[in-house]
């Protein structure tokens, strides 16, 4: 006989092993003694004992099966009871929870999406809305921006973080070697540097981040960082932050008024040859140096030129040992 229907003890009813135990009690006549009970059958006993399916009778020093049909018809009368009374709070439900409703329904909706991100689309408009945090910054501003600047962001760029330094806010920024061969950005990481800020490389790939007083993160929503996630939730920024620190502590000071702009571009061309050599695709040394795949091109055709290569692979091998001036 199977026991059909049966499901388990969370809703009064015996589960299948329960199920199994309680049949061989029946089979056994009705009555098990308490001596005979094994031990890897106490759990499904005391789940048949708190159905009431069983009862332990200490006099005789047994256990004795009860009838089902008396247990479902408790059991049923209990679970009616308990269904009418669920019915008739769920109908007062709305009523009882009114006066809450009302109060959160009144809170502006910023002090509700407070801690929620909020994405903004447009590069305009991007910008714009960061440059009205670091307007209200007043103690730190992190930012992280792998890949090469755009040289008409960078005055804009100059006039939000001197004002911030200004203010008497510290200002970290983290780039890819590849800025040292921009004219604008070697202009403007030396002159903030004179006014305390601090500038430094990472040779190798990171994440695109602005953080401002710890409080927002801005970070891209697209690839193409047509849009930007702005987060205040404090877990998240706090993440966000720690993935900086991690990356900021790898970096390396330059001095910026120092920098020998044509040198570094030669280097840069040597690391392309120097990935591509290693096996890695055009894409892939993009990726790596920060730099746009029309770059990596430019880079791998003057490579060519100079080691006389016809494809690609031949100028990886000509890099890995047969080089040539």
């Amino acid at each position: 006989m199977a026991a059909e229907g049966i499901t388990g003890p969370g809703d009064g009813l015996p589960d299948d092993e329960a199920a199994r135990l309680y049949l061989s009690v029946v089979t056994e006549g009705g009555r098990l003694p308490l001596a005979h009970l094994d031990q890897a059958d106490r759990p499904a006993m005391d789940r048949l004992e708190a159905i009431g399916l069983v009862v332990v009778n200490r006099i005789d020093g047994a256990y004795l099966a009860v009838s089902p049909r008396a247990v479902g018809d408790r059991l049923g009368s209990e679970m009616r009871r308990r269904a009418t009374r669920l019915l008739r709070d769920a109908e007062r439900l709305p009523d009882a929870l009114a006066t809450l409703t009302r109060a959160y329904e009144a809170l502006p909706r910023e002090q509700l999406d407070a801690h929620r991100a909020v994405y903004v689309d447009g590069r305009d408009r991007i910008r714009h809305r960061i440059a009205e945090l670091v307007s209200e910054a007043t103690d730190e501003l992190l930012t992280a921006q792998p890949g090469p600047r755009l040289p008409e962001t960078m005055e804009l760029a100059r006039r939000q973080d001197l004002g911030l330094l200004d203010r008497g806010g510290h200002l970290r920024i983290l780039y890819q070697p590849v800025v040292l061969t921009q004219p604008a950005v070697l202009t403007y990481a030396g002159e903030l540097t004179e006014h305390g800020a601090d500038l430094r490389v990472l040779d190798e790939p990171f994440q695109r981040m602005i953080i401002v007083d710890r409080k927002v993160a801005i970070i891209p929503a697209a690839d193409d960082h047509s849009r930007a996630a702005f987060l205040s939730d404090p877990a998240a920024v706090a993440f966000l932050a720690g993935m900086f620190e991690r990356d900021w502590a790898r970096s390396e000071a330059v001095q910026w008024r120092e920098v020998d702009g044509p040198r570094i571009a030669r280097s840069v061309a040597d690391r392309v040859g120097r990935l591509l050599a290693a096996g890695l695709t055009q894409r892939g040394v993009a990726s790596r140096l920060g730099l746009s795949e029309r770059t990596v091109a430019g880079h791998i055709s003057r490579l060519r030129d100079r080691y006389g290569a016809q494809t690609l692979f031949q100028l990886g091998w000509l890099m890995r040992g047969g080089r040539r001036e």
